[in-house]
């Protein structure tokens, strides 16, 4: 199983997730000449992914899979709820009916030799989901964009060999910023998103000794600092009550425009 960002942040996100045999990104939420350009300096090519799996409709996530589906026919995986949203933003321009493929939460399927597992997650869209996927030895998470998490996430995730997981904001440098007021307490609801607080303690719950590398993703450009999510995460974990110290395993943080690492597990 390999793990990248191409790109993640408030701005515009695209994650490949592949194995030998298949090919797949979450989200597409940036332009399809930035898709490919990440995917070629991967050594691979946007015709020969297998299928986009989509958490959600917001801009930032489907940006560009107008242009995917209609130049490659790239077969695209949501929830009915997803898709209906989808039908309904004309910027996005025609998408063939037959491109898309319907999901249900909490229910597994197969691309090729790869399970995928919708999860759900609490944010304000029509009916977002988070991807575990894997080849039934190894197994990454894709998980973002949700404003509280539970259990039932905990135990979704467990186990994962590597994650991306979200920590958007700085819960004071959101509180004393620009945004307006409303906008303030979406984010920090419980359908906004995660804090970097938040973020460690849910990864203080899903360390494990197998898991190779965590990337911090969807950092907002403007509540939010590379260097302050890696140091406030790694604080979480280390004052969590688990056996593990940060410095145990890798953190890195995804970049809002430059891919990360290829991480295989």
């Amino acid at each position: 199983m390999r793990l990248c960002s191409i790109a993640s942040g408030s701005s515009g996100n695209c994650i490949y997730v592949g194995s030998d045999n298949t090919h797949l990104i979450v989200d597409a939420g940036i332009s399809g000449r930035k898709i490919e350009e990440g995917l070629n300096s991967l050594g691979l090519k946007t015709e020969e992914m297998d299928g986009i799996l989509i958490t959600h409709e917001h801009s930032d996530h489907v940006a560009g899979i107008g242009v995917l589906a209609r130049r490659y026919g790239i077969p695209m995986y949501a929830t009915r709820g997803t898709i209906d949203a989808i039908k309904g933003m004309s910027y996005l321009g025609q998408i063939p009916e037959e491109l898309f493929k319907v999901i249900e939460p909490d229910k597994s399927f197969g691309v090729n030799d790869l399970k995928i597992s919708p999860v759900r997650i609490s944010h304000d869209a029509a009916q977002p989901v988070a991807y575990r996927i894997g080849n039934g030895k190894r197994s990454v998470g894709v998980l973002s964009d949700l404003g509280k998490y539970s259990d039932y996430t905990v135990e979704n995730f467990a186990g994962v060999d590597a994650l991306l997981l979200e920590a958007n904001h700085d819960v004071n440098m959101l509180q004393v910023g620009r945004y307006p007021y409303q906008l303030k307490c979406r984010i920090l609801g419980d359908k906004g998103h995660l804090s970097n607080e938040s973020s460690g303690r849910l990864l203080s719950r899903l360390l494990h000794d197998n898991l190779k590398t965590v990337f911090l993703g969807h950092l907002s450009k403007e509540n939010n600092l590379a260097e302050l999510a890696y140091e406030t995460v790694r604080l979480e974990v280390l004052l969590s009550d688990n056996k593990y110290k940060p410095e145990d395993f890798r953190i890195r943080v995804a970049a809002r425009d430059v891919r990360s690492e290829l991480v295989a597990v």
